[in-house]
């Protein structure tokens, strides 16, 4: 992966995440290295700084399209916005102050877009113990019939974030794409303080069923395929370990277990705070105990569908090992694709070159269509 701050993993993957999704209206490219230019490495309130003063300034420009009637430039501005402001919200510790806020602001700025859309996406509210998980259904232009995909995200990404590359990738082969914030995610947990759980096949099949009852009139119902990405490589897989019906699985980027990823990072690594937050714990030693739940040793074998496996040779937060222990643990039908470390898109979940997912999602429409 290409480093805009030498020998600074951290804030040189945000980067590249920026400019990998600014081809798909997350982000310009100028904009992106210009925030990029008043960070200082390892210095998380630098990070913010930038990114939110983009942000605000792109969030600006999309009301001013906006009030002068110019629908497609403050659609793709406000595209942006919710980005950079996803972004300058991501190092902010649970408990300050300009975490939600920012987050709020990010989440409005999608929603003034996305009003703006063309073939707008469906925005869903799906019931869950007493509370609801958040979503949209972004399905191919004039095609009712379409298979779909529930897709859930990572330890830290958004269900909006989910539209910068996934859904469009998957729209334009035909393939329709649930995103949702599950349990400690997004506004799940941000606003609704649902904290997230080992069992993810809950929250799983809960959607599963949803999707049957609810969107018959806007998918093909008989074809729903589960898929997840970064840490939600362990969701997607305990989702299918214990849901048979669904069509196939989607493992972008494996985990086989969630303590052995944090048992050996340091107490102040930049994410602490947020892991303990999602699991809703007050200090990492009670945060470590609960990841040891969050394993696939006796689940993986379970999994009976189709499933693919994507990973990065030279992935530094979920090391490739992952992906090599959860192939030998599979007895379903099974493709396993490793991005060698020579090449780009080989840094965590491919983001720094989404085009080697391709060979993914081509996957996906050809097992969904079947």
């Amino acid at each position: 992966m290409w480093h805009y701050f030498p020998n600074q993993y951290m804030p040189s993957y945000q980067v590249n995440r920026a400019l990998t999704q600014a081809h798909y209206g997350g982000g310009e490219f100028a904009e992106i290295l210009e925030a990029a230019s008043e960070i200082t490495p390892g210095d998380n309130e630098s990070f913010h700084n930038a990114w939110a003063k983009i942000g605000n300034t792109i969030f600006e420009e999309g009301e001013n399209a906006s009030n002068n009637n110019n629908p497609a430039t403050a659609r793709r501005a406000y595209l942006r916005a919710f980005n950079y402001l996803r972004t300058c919200e991501f190092f902010l510790k649970p408990k300050d102050e300009r975490k939600l806020p920012a987050y709020l602001k990010a989440i409005e700025a999608f929603h003034k877009a996305i009003a703006l859309f063309d073939h707008k996406p469906k925005q869903v509210e799906i019931p869950f113990e007493g509370s609801f998980m958040p979503g949209y259904l972004f399905a191919p232009e004039g095609k009712k019939d379409a298979p779909v995909m529930i897709m859930f995200g990572g330890l830290d990404s958004l269900a909006e974030e989910l539209y910068f590359g996934p859904s469009q990738i998957l729209n334009e082969r035909g393939i329709a794409l649930l995103v949702l914030d599950g349990p400690g995610q997004g506004a799940t947990l941000r606003v609704n303080h649902v904290h997230t759980r080992h069992d993810y096949n809950v929250p799983a099949t809960v959607a599963f069923d949803w999707v049957l009852e609810n969107l018959k009139e806007d998918v093909d119902t008989s074809r729903i395929g589960i898929m997840a990405v970064s840490m939600g490589g362990y969701m997607a897989a305990r989702s299918a370990a214990f849901e048979s019906r669904f069509k196939i699985c989607c493992i972008w980027g494996a985990v086989w277990s969630y303590y052995e990823i944090w048992k050996n990072r340091p107490t102040n690594h930049p994410l602490a705070e947020i892991v303990m937050h999602i699991v809703g714990a007050d200090n990492m030693p009670d945060t470590l105990e609960l990841l040891k739940e969050f394993t696939l040793d006796g689940v993986a074998d379970k999994i009976s569908m189709p499933t693919y496996i994507l990973h990065g040779e030279d992935d530094r937060q979920n090391f490739v090992e992952n992906a090599y222990k959860l192939r030998d643990a599979l007895t379903c039908e099974k493709i396993v694709e490793i991005i060698p470390k020579e090449s780009s898109g080989s840094a965590h979940c491919q983001i720094d070159n989404f085009t080697k997912t391709y060979n993914m999602f081509d996957w996906v429409a050809r097992e969904m269509k079947k």
